[in-house]
């Protein structure tokens, strides 16, 4: 498996993300994804990061449909590729009615339409093609004014991965129709199989693509918990978290991380858990969260506990593993990080 992980530019010390990042490459990870949420943006750091490191690959994970236009997200993501030397990969998320809606004013209606039209846009763009194009969602150019079809005066120097951040299964279709990767998350590896990887074969299958065209990159918290007591703690720290992708992201009605949990054998709880989050009650939504619920989809726990999760992740297709590190402190998630890659080696090499 590849090794990755994902950093904000907020919320936190620019610097020591910085640090954290150019330490994770010394480290040997092997790929960086940049989120922007509803704070800091994606491209603008990692061109930051580009100049700061050498071998890495850097990522968008993700930028948001309905925040740019398809020709903004190809002229960002051409730029960001020609000037790391073809070290960038292009993440495209969703996201959901909380931020497309109420942040941006945009309607979300239609996602699936808009990614599929956004991605096809892209590599026209990236194809050096003039931009015409009639969809549902945008035609290129706008009808009834002056303009004429055109190509960005910039080429694409270098092969433009696309990744799809997605959960619905009429999504992960898409996903394995059209994108070169999957950045997927709340994965339970022994649920995996009829929640994602049923739907993402089909569209693979729909175009003629098997698994090994698809680079699956799924993420989970690590943490080392060399005791009962520990692990215990940890998993409780968890909980409240879980709770908020449960029953606080997206909106009262669209969930996707609720709706994936639900797919894997949790409907009942999770929709309990996002009714008293939307009533309020955040404490009483931690508390219904099980401690399988956080530790199938995390990796806590003891160095061999973590180890055979990683073999079982592997084992289900898991491609790249997306760390992301615990800790205080720089040093601390440094550390983490450390034994984390150790790990993923050693089921490498077979240990």
């Amino acid at each position: 498996m590849r090794t990755s992980t994902t950093i904000e530019a907020s919320g936190g010390s620019w610097r020591e993300t910085v640090d954290f990042v150019t330490e994770a490459e010394r480290l040997g990870m092997d790929i960086c994804w940049v989120a922007e949420a509803w704070g800091s943006e994606a491209p603008s750091p990692l061109g930051y990061l580009a100049a700061r490191t050498e071998r890495m690959l850097l990522g968008s994970g993700i930028i948001q449909l309905a925040t740019r236009t398809p020709a903004a997200i190809a002229r960002a993501a051409i730029t960001l590729s020609n000037i790391s030397e073809g070290r960038f990969l292009l993440g495209l998320g969703p996201s959901g009615p909380q931020v497309i809606e109420g942040l941006h004013g945009v309607p979300f209606a239609r996602p699936l339409t808009r990614m599929r039209e956004t991605v096809e846009i892209v590599r026209q763009a990236v194809a050096g093609e003039k931009l015409a194009y009639e969809g549902g969602e945008f035609t290129l150019p706008l009808p009834g004014g002056e303009a004429k079809p055109m190509r960005l005066s910039m080429r694409a120097e270098y092969d433009l991965p696309i990744y799809l951040a997605t959960l619905s299964p009429k999504m992960l279709r898409l996903t394995g129709e059209i994108a070169d990767g999957w950045l997927g998350t709340s994965f339970v590896p022994e649920g995996a199989q009829g929640a994602y990887f049923d739907h993402l074969d089909a569209g693979l299958a729909a175009a003629g693509r098997k698994r090994s065209d698809l680079d699956v990159c799924q993420g989970a918290e690590v943490a080392f918990a060399d005791d009962e007591d520990a692990l215990r703690a940890m998993v409780a720290g968890r909980k409240k978290e879980l709770a908020f992708s449960l029953g606080g992201m997206g909106s009262a009605t669209t969930n996707y991380y609720n709706n994936a949990y639900s797919r894997q054998g949790w409907a009942d709880t999770a929709a309990e858990v996002r009714a008293r989050w939307q009533a309020g009650d955040r404490d009483g939504a931690a508390e219904l969260v099980t401690d399988d619920m956080v530790l199938a989809t995390t990796l806590i726990g003891t160095e061999p506990v973590i180890r055979e999760r990683l073999r079982v992740w592997s084992a289900a297709g898991v491609d790249t593993v997306r760390l992301y590190p615990a800790g205080d402190t720089l040093e601390a998630r440094l550390t983490t990080l450390g034994r984390a890659l150790d790990l993923v080696r050693d089921v490498g090499r077979g240990v």
